[in-house]
């Protein structure tokens, strides 16, 4: 039988009703009893166009109130979200509404789109809808599904996975444990709600009751005078915020009470690890996938200085192993815990392939050191085979940001008739350098085979809406 606790807005809203649930950026503050009342207003709403237990109900918006209204609305009528990318293509869109079984969409995307969906409305047509009086869920379900989320889709078609009310529940509860709580914490979220950061950390604020500090979308400016003015304790970022936030941080220093950057979306260069060490800013790096329901294995407070580079180790109830490691020690990450998806919608195949006796196989490649601290190398679908050498892209990337002139480096294979594949670098330059001295100075950082064979200057790299390069993208440039 299913584990089963009081619904958790609910119960915070009893507990701490006028405690600050939503901070925006315009001074607009939520309370979690104001929060409550809002999201039972939309389910009602919700179930009078159709919405009851079991519907799957596409979510396509960028960062608002209504669309986390929304998202804790359907939890009270036993729905499931979709939670869609408001980047992707009609043709992306319609895939991922048609490969989940979506009949009806609530968006706040204004654009004429070509949407292939039984029913549509905005969040302004639903807020003029009579309420229905219909019966609510105010118990959660552990083993219920509660959301779906496509992953990026590198390689191949996008595959739905399924987060059960029990994997949010064990991410934010796997998370407290490893970064603890305070009393005083307030968490800024700027990644979109509709990536697994932004919903895992809105699924804390409730679990926790704790404010979040919610950005419609990544601005340094705005997060840099949040963290300076409205005490923000900690911020979730993937490496090119880092970078922004450094740059525009200056000469100044954070105050002290920001007590943790998360840095999720892949490895990050040592030398930003560095340069924000050198700042006091603590950068608890961390490994996750849409899979984990976000972190699985984190960089505790202690270790963040010590092991620059290292993901950390997993989460309490989380276990790791790495498949037949290399003569490197470098092998597939695999991971098992309770916050790790059931599986994807509606896709035996990729089930069978990726989850063996209760644990996933990845598609990562990383080692494991001596005293169990993981260090993520890459993608398996990143890995450059050049001539029988492994070549990973992030090692090449890790010594172009050296240079101070390089401000972002995205390294990708390239077909070569002599070695099969080779690797070639795609840079966006802080200031003038000529590729004669990018290769010059690569020649001291790595070995020969390492070498990119070709440096292209660009304006700006591909990333996905949460600012997570996007390495398959590059040859299109």
């Amino acid at each position: 039988m299913s584990e089963s606790i009081p619904h958790w807005l609910t119960k915070q809203a009893n507990i701490l009703p006028n405690y600050p649930a939503i901070e925006l950026t315009d001074g607009t503050h939520v309370s979690f009893h104001d929060l409550e009342i809002n999201s039972l207003s939309y389910a009602r709403k919700l179930a009078a166009i159709g919405v009851e237990k079991g519907t799957h109900i596409g979510i396509l918006s960028t960062n608002c109130l209504e669309m986390v209204y929304t998202i804790h609305a359907i939890s009270y009528l036993g729905a499931v979200g979709v939670l869609l990318n408001t980047k992707l293509t009609d043709e992306e869109l319609n895939f991922q509404l048609d490969d989940a079984d979506v009949n009806i969409l609530i968006t706040n995307d204004r654009r004429n789109r070509n949407l292939r969906v039984k029913e549509s409305y905005t969040f302004q047509q639903l807020e003029t809808m009579e309420e229905s009086s219909v019966s609510l869920q105010f118990h959660i379900n552990f083993d219920d599904t509660f959301t779906i989320m496509y992953t990026s889709g590198t390689t191949g078609f996008p595959k739905g996975v399924v987060h059960t009310y029990g994997n949010h529940w064990w991410s934010a509860i796997s998370s407290a444990l490893n970064l603890g709580l305070n009393k005083d914490d307030k968490w800024l979220i700027s990644l979109p709600l509709f990536h697994v950061s932004g919903l895992s950390t809105l699924m804390k604020s409730v679990i926790y009751g704790m404010p979040i500090f919610l950005m419609k979308k990544f601005d340094e400016s705005m997060v840099h005078h949040a963290i300076m003015e409205k005490q923000i304790t900690i911020v979730s970022v993937v490496t090119v915020m880092v970078q922004r936030l450094l740059e525009r941080l200056g000469t100044e220093n954070y105050p002290n009470s920001l007590r943790c950057f998360l840095l999720g979306g892949g490895p990050a260069p040592k030398v930003l690890l560095e340069r924000a060490k050198e700042k006091g800013i603590p950068v608890f790096q961390s490994y996750g996938m849409t899979e984990t329901t976000s972190q699985i294995v984190t960089l505790s407070a202690g270790d963040c200085l010590d092991k620059l580079g290292s993901a950390g180790k997993p989460l309490l109830p989380a276990q790791l192993k790495i498949n037949n490691p290399g003569s490197d020690g470098v092998g597939e990450i695999v991971v098992k815990g309770p916050m790790v998806t059931p599986g994807y919608y509606k896709n035996q195949e990729a089930n069978e392939k990726s989850f063996k006796d209760g644990w996933l196989y990845t598609g990562d490649l990383g080692s494991v050191d001596e005293q169990g601290f993981l260090y993520v190398v890459d993608r398996r679908t990143d890995l450059i085979i050049s001539g029988g050498e492994n070549i990973y892209p992030s090692e090449i990337e890790n010594a172009l940001m050296k240079m101070t002139e390089i401000k972002e480096a995205g390294v990708t294979r390239m077909e070569d008739d002599k070695w099969g594949y080779v690797p070639v670098a795609y840079v966006v330059l802080h200031s003038e350098i000529t590729k004669e001295e990018i290769f010059a100075f690569l020649a001291t950082q790595l070995a020969k085979y390492k070498l990119p064979k070709k440096v292209f200057f660009v304006e700006e790299l591909p990333r996905n809406a949460s600012n997570k390069l996007l390495r398959n993208k590059l040859k299109e440039l």
